[in-house]
């Protein structure tokens, strides 16, 4: 071997290992790059007041509630809780003897071995509450309608929704192929126009809330479903926040508004007025329903719900089978703190609905108001940018069944003396 060969050969595992030494360097100069950019983000987030603390409860969820570092019991008014049922006897039960009877989880998808017979009675009792064919759970709502759309609709079919729906509903239907049209909210001339641009699409499909969350407005589904029977297409509502609680019998906004066989396609959730655990699904016709245990992925690829989890949404829903009474209590409710706020100077949002957004536009002061209220012992939380548009930053109350009617007047009295405070009222 020539001695340039071989000092050639003596180089190279050199390079070698000046290389290896050298990638870890690269690799931390990367992360430290990221830290950096991720805390300039987190710092603008500070800076614009839109910071978005935890509160940490130390209690099961309800009216009132405890929370870590308060010396006493808080009156909770921004839970999902709108009957009450999360810490309900019947629910709590239910959901333990669940555990005890079917164990903590399936381990497994449920085409797999993770469907078991507590999950078909509760698929069935919520396709009788719904007055539907057949339903189909999910992990959650969002996974729900993120496996809908992709499914239903294809590149010959149209989908036309509204321009405030939830985020869940955005995502899925950026999934499909299909060609997607916004309308403005609910402006049914808006939904015409579009309808009449679509015609020529194989299926189309409008989908809306029916009460949209950050405002507590309620769709306008009778004009919705006249115009879909007119230009031939069907409809669809995310129910989150309606079931269990609107409408005669709790059943939702489609009954509210007598709508109830023209609306074909239902989402919802467990997570709110059904037992506040977890899960969603989807109600509808049966070949749907089919459709999606064969193809939708968040139910292919997602373990089913856990047996506590199905125990306590069965027994929520048999509650509101049997009885509608907890239902009706809300809207005297509702109409107490909307009626006694509106006389205080405040401006509340939407109508005749549990969530009573009390609107002050700027996202500092509604974070401020909201720490000042939890001191007076109301919890509540201010909702700004990226959950609301820049310049309508607001506190969103909730009211729940369980709420009495001292609870309100309590939590009406703590706004305005807050408000008073900050110049809000006078």
């Amino acid at each position: 071997m020539s001695l340039g060969k071989a000092a050639r050969t003596l180089v190279k595992p050199a390079r070698g290992v000046v290389a290896s030494l050298s990638a870890p360097t690269r690799t931390y100069a990367a992360v430290a790059e990221a830290r950096a950019v991720l805390e300039q983000e987190l710092e603008g987030i500070r800076a614009a007041g839109t910071w978005k603390a935890e509160r940490i409860i130390t209690s099961m969820q309800g009216p009132q509630i405890n929370v870590d570092s308060s010396r006493s019991s808080i009156l909770n008014f921004c839970a999902n809780n709108y009957l009450g049922l999360s810490s309900h006897p019947e629910v709590v039960k239910a959901g333990v003897d669940a555990l005890h009877s079917h164990g903590a989880g399936l381990s497994s998808v449920r085409f797999i071995c993770g469907t078991q017979d507590i999950h078909k009675n509760l698929e069935q009792k919520l396709a009788e509450f719904h007055q539907r064919e057949d339903c189909i759970l999910y992990a959650s709502c969002f996974d729900a309608n993120a496996g809908l759309f992709e499914v239903l609709l294809g590149p010959d079919d149209a989908v036309l929704s509204d321009e405030l729906n939830h985020a869940s509903i955005i995502d899925g239907i950026r999934l499909c192929r299909a060609k997607r049209l916004r309308y403005k909210h609910m402006d049914l001339g808006d939904l015409e126009s579009k309808l009449k641009e679509s015609q020529s699409s194989r299926m189309r499909l409008v989908v809306t809330d029916g009460v949209f969350s950050m405002d507590g407005d309620v769709a306008p589904l009778t004009g919705i479903c006249d115009l879909a029977e007119q230009y031939g297409a069907m409809v669809f509502i995310d129910e989150c926040h309606a079931t269990g609680f609107l409408g005669p019998r709790g059943r939702g906004t489609d009954e509210l508004l007598g709508v109830m066989d023209r609306v074909h396609i239902v989402n919802s959730t467990l997570g709110k007025a059904l037992g506040g655990a977890a899960g969603g699904y989807t109600v509808g016709p049966k070949p749907l329903i089919d459709l999606l245990r064969q193809r939708s992925r968040p139910y292919l690829f997602s373990n089913s719900l856990p047996p506590p989890v199905v125990g306590c949404a069965t027994r929520a829903v048999e509650l509101l089978l049997a009885s509608s009474e907890i239902a009706e209590s809300m809207t005297a409710k509702t109409m107490r703190f909307r009626n006694k706020m509106t006389q205080a100077g405040f401006t509340i949002s939407g109508s005749a609905h549990p969530i009573c957004p009390v609107m002050l536009g700027d996202a500092r002061l509604a974070s401020v108001m909201a720490d000042d209220m939890l001191k007076l012992g109301v919890y509540v939380i201010g909702f700004s940018f990226p959950v609301v548009p820049k310049g309508k930053a607001r506190i969103r109350v909730q009211i729940s069944a369980a709420h009495t009617d001292e609870d309100i007047d309590h939590c009406v009295d703590a706004f305005i003396q807050t408000g008073r405070k900050h110049g809000v009222v006078s």
